[in-house]
């Protein structure tokens, strides 16, 4: 979740100090924009406020999509919701909501309200179906607030959950994504922000949105910074490989200039054997759309940084980035986009490609969903 405030060139080989990045010379993949459809601001499903969706993904046998919703159960429960997404004439026509879904702790208990007791809240970000377990994986980013005489520390998790919302079991995060209250791991609200599983369902991948403060700064409007991709083993619920990625600059300056300004990784989704798309979305304050930027991301001859205490070691071989995706480039306002699926192919063969803007339940922002085609 982000809170905000109210001529591009790819990269193929980017160094950073000693930092290298390999060479990937395959071909892009293409996106064709086809429409934008919006979900009303505050509309009402099942007695909940549909809002804060950061995240979807398409369940193909049963034409079904899956959305969470980044409520720290401060406007309703902590939540996903299911939807049919029609398409007509190769274009969105309409969402409907089918369903929604508490999610649960390891107790067999809703999330409580964040504002009220924030150490037994949680802060939903991204969730993927697993067809063959008929079940989904979900993140929360967990929560760094240090105050003078107050603090909540608060671990990110990566959760199996059942099709109702109990919770089934926690994948083992790697010392590095533990929370501290010392500049040290992950910063507040840059944790654990896109999940995609592989095409047989054997390994997830997750991100941090922002550099772990060891690794690097964030990213600024002359410099981006060094974020990780996480490999999980789906067996054994281990991380198995991590990697590093090089984000953007900050696309534009702030205004005022000591404004709210980021760049980081806001969903992923796999394309292939050690390729994901990646989706950067910088914000700045000052203008309302966000630049999102979609990239081809491989990490195939990319260090396993694992075991590695900094991104900022002699040696490291970050992963590949090539652009196919600047929504600037599109003509159209685009919000805080947050998630990415495929979805069905369309009447005319090609492959869809769908994403989800969160509006922080803000009347300021909106709820897009926008469609492509991939050529």
């Amino acid at each position: 979740m982000r809170k905000f405030i109210l001529a591009l060139i790819p990269l193929a080989v980017v160094s950073c100090s000693s930092i290298k990045t390999a060479v990937n010379n395959n071909s892009n993949p293409r996106f064709n924009y086809i429409n934008t459809i919006e979900v009303p601001f505050n509309q009402e499903f099942k007695n909940t406020v549909i809002g804060g969706l950061s995240s979807i993904d398409y369940d193909q046998k049963n034409d079904l999509y899956y959305l969470i919703c980044d409520d720290r159960a401060v406007y309703n429960d902590a939540r996903f919701y299911t939807a049919k997404i029609k398409i007509q004439a190769d274009s969105l026509s309409s969402i409907d909501f089918q369903n929604v879904v508490s999610l649960q702790n390891q107790n067999g208990e809703k999330y409580s309200n964040w504002e009220k007791f924030p150490d037994s809240s949680i802060d939903p970000e991204e969730m993927r179906y697993n067809a063959k377990t008929k079940s989904v994986v979900w993140s929360s980013e967990g929560a760094r607030v240090v105050a003078k005489d107050f603090a909540v520390i608060q671990n990110p998790s990566l959760q199996t959950a059942s099709l109702s919302g109990k919770f089934v079991n926690e994948f083992h995060l790697p010392a590095n994504l533990n929370m501290q209250k010392e500049e040290k791991g992950p910063r507040s609200n840059g944790v654990l922000e896109g999940i995609t599983y592989n095409s047989d369902f054997s390994k997830v991948y997750t991100n941090v949105e922002e550099p772990l403060y060891e690794d690097d700064n964030q990213a600024t409007t002359a410099k981006g910074g060094m974020v990780r991709i996480f490999e999980f083993d789906t067996k054994t619920r281990n991380n198995i490989a991590q990697y590093g990625y090089l984000l953007d600059p900050i696309a534009i300056e702030p205004n005022p200039s000591i404004g709210f300004a980021v760049n980081g990784i806001s969903s992923i989704q796999y394309y292939g054997e050690n390729k994901l798309l990646v989706v950067e979305r910088s914000y700045s304050v000052g203008k309302q759309a966000c630049t999102i930027k979609v990239y081809l991301c491989d990490f195939t001859a990319a260090t396993n940084v694992k075991d590695v205490a900094s991104l900022q070691n002699e040696g490291v071989t970050l992963a590949t980035k090539k652009l196919v995706l600047n929504m600037d480039n599109l003509g159209i306002f685009t919000d805080n986009i947050e998630g990415i699926t495929f979805g069905p192919k369309l009447a005319n063969g090609k492959q869809s490609i769908l994403f989800v803007s969160d509006n922080n339940f803000s009347d300021k922002q909106k709820t897009q969903i926008l469609l492509f085609e991939i050529k």
